[in-house]
Order: C-alpha cells, then sequence, then structure tokens
C-alpha cells in the first residue's frame, strides 16, 4: 500500500475534525466532541501551535492522524504525549497506524525526549495488542484522571469554601 505520512496543515483540518469524529464514535462517545474546525486552526496552525499532527495519506484522502504536544515528566523531564491516533475503519490493519506512530517516535527521537506516552482504552483489545507487539509499556496499574470543564467549576466554587 503506497501511502505518505507528512505533517498536517490548514487545508486538512476538516480531514482532522473528521476522524476525531470518527474515533469518538468508535470509543462509545459520538456526542462528546466539541472541537470545532476553528479550535484546531487557533491552537494547531498558528506560530504559538499547542499541537502537532502527522496526517497520512492515500490518494489524496487523508486516511490517518497522529495529534501529539509535549509534556514535561518531573521524573524524565522533556517528553510529549500522543492525544490521538487514529486510522479509519476501512484503512486499519494495512500499516497505517504503524508508520504514523514510528513518525511520531521519529519525532520524539530527533527532539531528544526523553518518552512518548498515550492512554489507552481497557477494552480495546486491537490497541492494546498493537502497542504490546510495537514495543509499548501499557502500565495497566495506572488510571488516567481529569477534570472536565464541570469538574473544573466545581473544584474552583469548593476551594472557596
Amino acid at each position: 500500500m503506497d501511502f505518505k505520512i507528512r505533517w498536517a496543515t490548514e487545508k486538512d483540518i476538516p480531514n482532522i475534525l473528521q476522524l476525531i469524529e470518527e474515533l469518538a464514535v468508535y470509543e462509545k462517545e459520538p456526542d462528546a466532541v466539541e472541537v470545532t474546525e476553528e479550535i484546531l486552526l487557533q491552537y494547531g496552525f498558528s506560530d504559538e501551535a499547542f499541537f502537532k499532527c502527522y496526517v497520512a495519506e492515500f490518494r489524496n484522502e487523508i486516511i490517518g492522524m497522529a495529534l501529539f504536544y509535549p509534556r514535561f515528566s518531573t521524573w524524565k523531564g522533556k517528553s510529549i504525549h500522543l492525544e490521538d491516533l487514529i486510522v479509519t475503519q476501512k484503512m486499519r490493519g494495512k500499516g497505517v497506524g504503524r508508520a504514523l506512530l514510528d513518525k511520531v517516535v521519529s519525532y520524539a527521537h530527533q527532539q531528544k525526549l526523553k518518552r512518548v506516552e498515550w492512554v489507552v482504552l481497557d477494552w480495546n483489545t486491537p490497541a492494546i495488542e498493537f502497542y504490546n507487539s510495537y514495543g509499548a509499556n501499557v502500565m495497566q496499574e495506572w488510571n488516567t484522571v481529569h477534570l472536565d470543564e464541570k469538574g473544573i467549576q466545581n473544584a474552583i466554587e469548593n476551594s472557596k469554601t
């Protein structure tokens, strides 16, 4: 299969959003996506970009993406967080995901980063098997913790008392 991996550009934003929405459906959260094309443009394609993104392209069609951003580990130092590695349903199993992950790992190596990290849902067996076969350490004893917008607001209100 002859696909290429390249940096995403502004013209890819509609396709990136479509991939994000496809992932949300796959992860059983079809109504959870609040990001818009305007938000992606503002935070990913400006001089002060908050994230970077590679896309996989096959016959002028975007078939996958890897979106990541910088982090800092108090134990290791500079690292990146791979927010999403997405391949369209019809193109899975063709090496696209591996090529995207290879590109992110190569970027981390070139930047002399100490770690690439990401999360995977515990029921996503195909992804877990893929990450294990890649040589990643799927740390099942760690849990992802987050506060959503409402949780942040509640924390602020509760801290005032």
